[in-house]
């Protein structure tokens, strides 16, 4: 183990005596900080007991768990370390006049949570070692990093850069909020759309209907005197039919007309004109179908 990963124990935060970090190394607290909790560590009041027992909580007994709690960052490791249960540490701690034991623990607390991101510094760094075998003998050696450590790493000790609100690698949370966000813009962007469509559409009938108009009445300029009376004379006719409720199937002198005896009830509303004859094309398609019948099969009658 490297100078940089041997643990700092309360005695040596308190009395000055921790090795200096390597040149170029960011510290993680400022002076004061550290020395607050060197004092909290080192300078706690003992919880009084009521009986001296060879076995008991006596105050020295307390220091050294403490000590060894913020070294190994484990209630039980420091328990075995001095000798005691670990029941009776958190029997100590729940004592009514253990508050400053209580603050001394959750610092000792503190400094291993420190040792573990050391640790996991150092794993993201380096990597863990593992053993290759084949057939139960040891062949090879690798190192094997774990992506996923250095971006848990770098998003908490660097937050302004990895954090929630900086940079984002393409991890899954990142795709959703891009997908989501990818939605939204285009709901929006859809909606945008469609109501410049409205109005583009509108704008287009009134342009078109302008446009209608102004060829309608350059027609007009252009009849005759007596053309134009004519016309005049079909619109005002044509006002009347409608106004009349005209139809052409109810004129018997319409060639459309139908008599009233031969509608059925369904079309005695509304009857649809005939259909027009056919054509010299379409007759000639049917005389060409009877002059050329389809091929006969075994199961037509009269087959022999």
């Amino acid at each position: 183990m490297s100078d940089r990963d041997c643990p700092t124990t309360a005695s040596e935060a308190a009395d000055g005596t921790a090795p200096a970090p390597p040149p170029g190394a960011h510290p993680r607290e400022d002076v004061a900080a550290a020395e607050a909790l060197a004092q909290t560590i080192s300078g706690f009041t003992p919880v009084p007991r009521a009986k001296e027992r060879s076995n008991g909580w006596k105050p020295h007994v307390q220091r050294a768990f403490i000590e060894a709690l913020a070294e190994t960052g484990s209630v039980r490791a420091a328990c075995r370390r001095v000798g005691r249960a670990d029941h009776g540490a958190y029997l100590l701690r729940r004592h009514p006049q253990a508050a400053s034991f209580r603050k001394a623990w959750d610092a000792a607390l503190d400094l291993g949570v420190r040792r573990i991101e050391d640790a996991a510094m150092d794993r993201a760094l380096y990597g863990t070692e593992e053993t290759i075998h084949y057939h139960g003998q040891h062949v090879a050696t690798r190192r094997r990093y774990n992506e996923r450590l250095v971006m848990f790493i770098l998003r908490n000790r660097a937050a302004d850069r990895y954090g929630e609100h900086g940079a984002k690698g393409p991890d899954a949370i990142g795709r959703m909020e891009l997908d989501r966000l990818k939605k939204q813009w285009r709901k929006e962007w859809e909606d945008e759309r469609k109501l410049g469509s409205d109005d583009d559409e509108d704008a287009v009938i009134e342009s078109i209907n302008a446009k209608l108009d102004t060829m309608r009445k350059r027609w007009l300029t252009r009849l005759s005197p007596r053309t134009r009376a004519a016309y005049d004379e079909y619109r005002r006719l044509e006002r009347e039919d409608e106004e009349a409720g005209y139809r052409c199937w109810d004129d018997p002198e319409h060639e459309s007309y139908i008599d009233p005896s031969t509608r059925s009830a369904d079309t005695a509303t509304e009857t649809p004109l005939p259909l027009p004859a056919p054509t010299e094309s379409e007759r000639e398609e049917e005389e060409d179908e009877d002059e050329h019948p389809r091929w006969r099969t075994i199961k037509d009658e009269g087959w022999e």
